[in-house]
């Protein structure tokens, strides 16, 4: 038998150019089409911030009235009327709104935490490409109620809600709609030292009701796929501030912690209460450069981390990054391999990082001590494991990245370096090139060389064995208004670590075709329907078979704000040195049909199924659901659950469920305004298994239950008050029941010094 031809990143490289050129010439004339020039003047008297723009500084300010819906209609004049107004002063750029609605009653406002803003509610703002690079933004937006989202915007990495800025708004709803005012420090937005800088600039309305339609000041081609490279340029900024902004922010906790001396069924043993203190410094020595610094941070998750189901997976799970500290820039740190994953940093005792721009060249660098603890990822092929992470390092992070025009080269380098022995560096360089509107190539070469810790009882390749190994990928995306595809190709060794990234699975190679075709019928339930396949290939470098799968779908935006997709899904999936198969269709479904029953998605997989514990193949179903009410503007009633199922024969006349898996998550909100809420979250998780299915020994249930109570006050992201109390209990197996386990106490307080 003769192997199929293996082609390196180079043949895919070329092969990808070649199609490329072969493309129709008719095709190239797309383009970014920004808006109009907008010309901003200084206020000529003082603003204040209360949701009306009755305001002396509002006086001759010149009106943006011509808006574009973007969706559902394809740059059309929108069905309500909207009008904007730019202007500053030394300190602030303002944003003003009023908007029309011939139904105020229908405005969906809920108060809630900072960022909680779904699409399903009622909001508006401005996104600020301070640095007129037309690739990234910063997004400032919020609801009548005053709610604020703030978000970094780019064209290379998407939207990213884990920053947070200093900013304000207040909005205010009218008997013809609602108002919005928008106040954002200069020393807020990232720009270059010149007297009269030219910035892009977007605005935009969310009004959601039969469906999800979105109002901007510029036209969003659908023929480009880049967003914010249609923003229009802004000029009238004059004699700005350029840096010397310091903000000192000491933070002070208490806790006390109740643990049980010989686990779940004896008793709690009352805690000592622990005191603790930090500091973080942010200076901006010029407005576009920000030095950060962290004295004995607290990095600690003030809610629990999204509930997502364990059993029966292969791979490490992975959940966001939300600790100020590693936040500034953040979109620098992403790259397309996720080599860059700041939750592997789980203690750091103190931390200096810079991130800045000269000229089209912007870079980030950071160095941290890590007091260890948590846990570290062991890729492979097949699935990855975890390993206790008992000792200290060091951490170092410099990433660059250079703009040529709408495309860009990067660098990015990584290290850790472990006490008593050990190391992990990468490094290597990545681009994007974007020959054309409709089209962008991305590709990243990364090296890894590596000394393992000598802890063979933590892990067995942690024996001070020495590894490297090279990581490849390449991708082309392709976006028309009917036609999309997405092609990508990547090769990772099986010696390939990056230990302060996300990159559970190594030693194989992948080729990946997803295509779509779109379109919009008028006068219907849908406004929009995509049919799709998704199809890969996963290899070992010698040939062997991993994974591969060939996928059909559907996807429909419809009415009551609604969309629905369905999927045919084919796969086999190497488990116990077999390749097992599996047909599993899926069918996703959310709707947010109004003010009160304002969320509901539901998103299951049944058919054919694989046991990866045990290599062989059964039937399943796995089930997630979230369920979102508002009786009110105050209230929030949600519920995320989850279960996952698995019938299995492990011989003949021998066969069964092997387990069942849940998780039920209930939160409950009360919002007193737009910064102080009091929230109760109750989550229980639960695993039965029949034992005599296992080819191992297992546990016959695994359960916990874990709930907390939290008060919060944010007069901004880092001058809050907080006060909670945590209870924990777990499964014992000799009671049958949920027994204590831990109770908790605690506080926080922090206050930001702004100079």
């Amino acid at each position: 038998m003769i192997a199929p031809k293996r082609r390196t990143p180079a043949a895919v490289l070329a092969l990808l150019s070649s199609a490329f050129l072969l493309l129709p010439a008719a095709t190239w004339s797309a383009a970014a089409k920004p808006g109009p020039p907008v010309t901003i003047h200084r206020a000529t008297g003082p603003i204040v911030l209360d949701g009306d723009l009755s305001d002396a500084g509002w006086k001759g300010v010149d009106s943006l009235t011509s808006w574009y819906e973007t969706n559902v209609g394809d740059n059309v004049e929108p069905q309500v009327k909207n009008v904007a107004y730019l202007t500053y002063d030394d300190k602030y750029l303002y944003a003003g709104f009023q908007f029309a609605d011939p139904h105020p009653e229908l405005i969906r406002a809920p108060l809630g935490d900072h960022d909680a803003m779904p699409g399903s509610t009622d909001y508006a703002g401005v996104i600020v490409d301070s640095r007129n690079d037309g690739k990234t933004a910063q997004m400032f937006l919020a609801n009548p109620n005053g709610v604020e989202y703030d978000a970094l915007s780019s064209d290379v990495t998407g939207e990213d809600n884990s920053p947070d800025f200093y900013w304000d708004a207040m909005g205010k709803v009218t008997a013809t709609g609602w108002s919005l005012e928008i106040r954002i420090p200069f020393s807020s937005l990232r720009y270059a030292k010149e007297t009269s800088p030219t910035w892009g600039i977007l605005l935009y309305r969310n009004y959601p009701r039969d469906r999800r339609y979105q109002f901007f000041t510029d036209r969003l081609p659908r023929d480009v796929n880049c967003f914010i490279c249609n923003s229009s340029k802004m000029s009238g900024l004059e004699n700005l501030p350029h840096g010397s902004h310091l903000v000192v922010a000491p933070f002070a906790t208490a806790q006390r912690l109740d643990a049980t001396s010989a686990g779940p069924g004896s008793p709690l043993a009352n805690g000592d209460i622990k005191s603790d203190a930090g500091l973080d410094v942010k200076w901006n020595p010029l407005a576009d450069v920000a030095i950060d610094a962290t004295f004995n941070p607290d990095f600690s998750q003030v809610e629990s981390d999204a509930a997502q189901i364990g059993a029966n997976e292969r791979f490490a799970l992975f959940y966001p990054e939300k600790r100020s500290f590693f936040l500034e820039g953040v979109d620098l740190l992403s790259t397309p391999f996720s080599a860059v994953y700041t939750r592997t940093v789980n203690s750091p005792s103190e931390g200096l990082r810079v991130t800045g721009r000269t000229g089209s060249t912007a870079y980030t660098a950071l160095v941290t001590h890590d007091r260890g603890g948590g846990v570290v990822i062991l890729p492979g092929p097949e699935g990855s494991d975890l390993a206790f992470q008992d000792f200290r390092s060091d951490v170092g992070i410099l990433r660059m990245r250079h703009d040529l025009g709408s495309s860009f080269v990067s660098f990015l380098a990584t290290a850790r370096e472990i006490e008593n022995g050990g190391s992990n560096h990468v490094f290597g360089p990545d681009f994007q090139w974007r020959p054309r509107p409709t089209d962008s190539f991305t590709g990243q070469g990364l090296f890894s060389v590596s000394h393992t810790p000598n802890r063979p009882d933590l892990a067995a390749e942690w024996d001070g064995r020495n590894l490297s190994d090279h990581a490849a990928l390449l991708n082309w995306a392709h976006n028309t208004p009917h036609v999309d595809w997405f092609l990508q190709g990547q090769d990772l060794g099986k010696e390939f670590r990056a230990d302060d990234g996300f990159i559970p699975q190594v030693g194989y190679r992948e080729g990946y075709f997803e295509t779509g075709y779109t379109v919009r019928p008028k006068d219907s339930f849908a406004s929009r329907i995509r049919l799709f396949s998704v199809n890969y290939i996963d290899v070992e470098p010698d040939g062997t078979g991993l994974s591969n799968r060939v996928s059909l779908g559907a996807g429909m935006d419809g009415r009551l704000n609604s969309f629905t997709r369905l999927e045919l899904n084919r796969d086999q999936i190497r488990s116990g040195g077999r390749l097992l198969q599996r047909f599993r269709p899926r069918i996703y479904v959310q709707v947010s049909p109004g003010r009160v029953l304002n969320s509901l998605v539901v998103d299951a997989y049944v058919g054919k199924e694989i046991d990866f514990a045990n290599g062989r193949e059964g039937k399943g179903t796995s089930v997630t659901t979230t369920f979102t009410l508002r009786p009110n503007d105050h209230l929030e009633l949600r519920n995320d659950a989850g279960g996952r199922w698995l019938h299995v024969t492990a011989a003949p006349g021998h066969e069964g469920r092997l387990f069942s898996a849940d998780v039920e998550r209930l939160r409950a909100t009360w919002a007193f305004n737009s910064r102080a809420f009091f929230r109760l979250i109750g989550q229980y998780v639960v695993t039965t298994r029949d034992v005599s299915l296992y080819t191992f020994a297992v546990d016959a249930k695994s359960a916990s239950f874990n709930s907390t109570a939290l008060f919060a006050y944010k007069l901004n992201w880092q001058t809050v008050l907080y006060m909670g109390y945590g209870d924990g209990r777990t499964f014992d197996p000799l009671t049958n029941q949920l027994q204590p386990d831990s109770r908790q106490a605690f506080t926080k307080i922090s206050y930001a010094w702004q100079h």
